[in-house]
C-alpha cells in the first residue's frame, strides 16, 4: 500500500519491548536495563555503505562502552547472513564485529520501531537509529535514507549530550561538545528573570544563559 501509515515509537516515552535471536545469542529490551542502548538498522547485508557503517560502529565500540552504552544492531537478514557478512569484514577490513545483530526475518522488532518504510523499499529496514536510556525510554531518533551513511561520531557526540543534559539539567548549544559552554534553563516568572541577572551566567537575554561545566 503506497500510503501505509508507518507507526513510529515516541521519544520520552518506553521503547518498544523485544525478545530476538542475535549473533550473540537471545536478546531483549530488558538485558539493557541500566545502560544506554543504541539500536541501529541496515537495509541489508553484504552492502557496502552498511559495511561503512558497521566497521565505523565497531571501531568505535569501546567508547560507546565507556560511556555505559551498548551497541545492537538489526537488519532483515537471517542469523546465517549476519554471520557470513560478519566473517566477510573481518577477512576483507580486518575488523571484528564485537556487538550482535538481530534476526528479525519476520520483521517483528522493525515495524515495531517504524524501520521500514514502504516507499524505500519493501521488506528492507531503512538507515534508522534509537537511543534509548537506561530506564528503557526512548529518548532520541535519527534516520537517513538508504544511500547515505550515518557519522558514527555524531552519535558519540549526541549520547555525551544526552548524558550531560541528564547529569546537569542543562541544554546543550548545536553543535556542543565536552568543554563548551552549556546552556541554563530559562527563567519561568518575572522575578526569576530579575534574580538570573544577579546568578553569575553569561547572559545575552533574559531566556539565553549560559555556564560552563
Amino acid at each position: 500500500m503506497e500510503n501505509a501509515v508507518i507507526g513510529l515509537p515516541r521519544i520520552n516515552e518506553p521503547a518498544p519491548d523485544f525478545q530476538v535471536n542475535t549473533t550473540h545469542g537471545p536478546r531483549s529490551l530488558a538485558d539493557y536495563k541500566g545502560k544506554w542502548l543504541i539500536l541501529f538498522s541496515h537495509p541489508a547485508d553484504f552492502t557496502p555503505v552498511c559495511t561503512t557503517e558497521f566497521i565505523a560502529f565497531a571501531k568505535a565500540a569501546d567508547q560507546f562502552k565507556a560511556m555505559n552504552c551498548e551497541l545492537l544492531g538489526l537488519s532483515v537478514d537471517s542469523i546465517y547472513s549476519h554471520l557470513a557478512w560478519m566473517q566477510s569484514i573481518k577477512q576483507n577490513f580486518g575488523v571484528e564485529i564485537p556487538f550482535p545483530i538481530i534476526d528479525d526475518i519476520k520483521m517483528e522488532v522493525a515495524r515495531a520501531y517504524g524501520m521500514i518504510h514502504p516507499g524505500a523499499a519493501d521488506t528492507q529496514a531503512v538507515r534508522a537509529t534509537f537511543f534509548i536510556d537506561p530506564e528503557s525510554k526512548l529518548r532520541a531518533m535519527v534516520y537517513y535514507p538508504m544511500t547515505n551513511g550515518r557519522s558514527i561520531d555524531e552519535f558519540l557526540r549526541l549520547l555525551k549530550a544526552m548524558q550531560t543534559s541528564d547529569a546537569h539539567k542543562v541544554a546543550t548549544p548545536e553543535g556542543w561538545t565536552p568543554g563548551c559552554d552549556v546552556i541554563v534553563p530559562p527563567p519561568k516568572t518575572p522575578q526569576a528573570i530579575e534574580a538570573r541577572k544577579g546568578e553569575g551566567y553569561a547572559m545575552k537575554d533574559w531566556y539565553f544563559a549560559t555556564k560552563p561545566l
